[in-house]
């Protein structure tokens, strides 16, 4: 991987400047991450759908800030692409959300996205769950809060809407997006659960596309709608959210009942990643390397093995003195 010359939250600042979409993917640990930025993908999100899945936990303000930041901070130990924290509602009110911006910053992630969910929140997907969602003056506040919070002027905030998932209109959307935008918003992510893309599609067309706020998408449930689609629709960024995660349970379970059906490793050897590919993501191969530059190599002739023999008295080793006694 390149050495990281620039911040994480520069390196995101400058994705977000560039032509074409920039396209995210979820993780749920620094394995996931490294995967995820060996298949080319500009950033990570760091998932709290998946961060709390790893810990076999519904996705619920179940874990804690330290919990999910120590889990996101693990990812951009792993990385060298930008990581953005998936902070559901900032783990309280305006003033939680401050310190939740602060510790993010001093664990090297890139952005941070807040939404405007009640505590505790309730994954978007969950079927019946009755939606409450945040005042938008409230949640406004809560971004200005976390804007005036960072010290890197290049510290992405994400103000994350609800208000589709909670069956709202579209012109509460609208003005939810836009009062976030005004409080200092980067960015604005626009969550829906339908199976087509209209109504974000409709909502894209409503927002002013000289706005230095620019829309995200998360294609969960609209899945066949390409990046470049949504790109052409209004949306910047594009996040595949739980996909990995979805992956790798899939994976896991597929090769456990084969494992305990056969009871027999070689049965399940075709379809799992070899050991050398582990190696390979884990940095085995940097690790020897390190070894060769840094640690002693061992003396083929030990000062005990050469001098086995003396009884004399010389001096052995440090200047200690052997001498016989018969």
């Amino acid at each position: 991987m390149a050495p990281k010359t620039s911040t994480n939250a520069a390196r995101l600042r400058q994705l977000l400047a560039r032509p074409g979409p920039v396209l995210l993917v979820g993780a749920h640990d620094a394995l996931s991450a490294r995967i995820a930025e060996h298949a080319g993908f500009d950033a990570i999100w760091a998932s709290g759908f998946g961060i709390s899945a790893t810990h076999a936990l519904p996705d619920a303000n179940i874990l804690t800030m330290s919990e999910t930041l120590e889990a996101a901070q693990r990812m951009a130990e792993a990385v060298t692409c930008p990581v953005v924290a998936d902070c559901d509602n900032g783990f309280g009110n305006a003033i939680n959300v401050m310190r939740t911006v602060t510790q993010c910053e001093r664990a090297g992630l890139a952005g941070v996205c807040i939404e405007d969910n009640i505590f505790p929140k309730r994954c978007s997907f969950y079927e019946g769950v009755q939606r409450e969602l945040t005042a938008p003056h409230e949640h406004a506040l809560k971004i200005q809060a976390a804007v005036d919070a960072r010290t890197d002027p290049d510290f992405v905030v994400i103000a994350r809407t609800e208000a589709f998932i909670a069956g709202r209109t579209k012109n509460e959307a609208l003005e939810r997006a836009r009062a976030y935008a005004d409080a200092g918003a980067d960015a604005v992510l626009v969550h829906s659960k339908s199976d087509s893309f209209e109504e974000l599609r409709e909502f894209a067309a409503a927002w002013d596309r000289s706005s230095s706020c620019v829309l995200v998408a998360v294609p969960t449930t609209y899945e066949g709608t390409s990046a470049d689609e949504l790109f052409a629709a209004g949306f910047k960024v594009v996040i595949f959210a739980n996909q990995a995660l979805r992956a790798a349970v899939r994976a896991m379970q597929d090769a456990m009942v084969v494992l305990q059906r056969e009871a027999r490793p070689a049965a399940v050897r075709d379809s799992i990643a070899s050991l050398s590919e582990i190696y390979g993501l884990v940095g085995v191969k940097e690790l020897k390397e390190s070894e060769e530059r840094f640690l002693p190599r061992p003396d083929p002739s030990p000062v005990a093995n050469r001098d086995e023999n003396n009884h004399h008295g010389e001096p052995v080793g440090d200047g200690i003195q052997v001498t016989s006694k018969l």
